[in-house]
């Protein structure tokens, strides 16, 4: 399946324009990730891309989340992927994290939600005007976007990404979709 595609079966699933938004924001950084990682940027675009395609679904049923968008994928996407989808969820899947995919998707779920806070914020709301100063200090308030685990974005580090470079790689892959994102 190619982007085009994945984006297709992604628009058929999720309905909320917010959703889709963040679904775009966590492909942007794990295409970044994947070009500083050295691995294959569509692979990795893709499984950003379709990491919630079930999450309308299953948001009354958290313990289903990741596995019906699991076997939806199945056969359609790269099967690291798959598995990459799986272990973003490992409550509901049983899949650990093991794969530099898995801890990438996982970091990259929760520090998309941090860098759009911090670009709400801002009295622009425009991604332009946040620096990586700026997300670093709002890692460390624990009531800045208090649903943003901490403790996934530093899964960065799990594939010898320091934090700080993280947070640059997830911001620049943000500003790169800007537009898309509205921000």
């Amino acid at each position: 399946m190619n982007r085009e595609e994945a984006l297709s079966l992604l628009k058929e699933n999720v309905k909320t324009e917010n959703l889709v938004k963040h679904c775009l924001a966590v492909e942007a950084i794990m295409e970044k990730l994947a070009e500083e990682l050295q691995e294959d940027k569509e692979k990795w675009g893709i499984a950003g891309l379709v990491h919630d395609i079930d999450f309308e679904e299953t948001k009354n049923s958290p313990e289903k989340h990741a596995v019906i968008g699991a076997d939806m994928l199945t056969g359609k996407v790269d099967e690291e992927a798959v598995r990459a989808v799986r272990a973003h969820n490992p409550d509901a899947t049983g899949i650990q994290p093991e794969a530099k995919m898995d801890y990438a998707l996982i970091a990259s779920d929760a520090v998309s939600g941090l860098v759009i806070a911090c670009a709400l914020v801002m009295p622009s709301k425009k991604l332009s005007d946040v620096d990586v100063s700026s997300i670093i200090k709002k890692f460390k308030s624990k009531d800045f976007a208090r649903n943003c685990s901490r403790e996934k974005m530093l899964y960065c580090e799990k594939i010898g990404i320091e934090k700080e470079r993280f947070f640059e790689i997830s911001l620049n892959a943000l500003k790169g979709i800007s537009k898309e994102l509205g921000l």
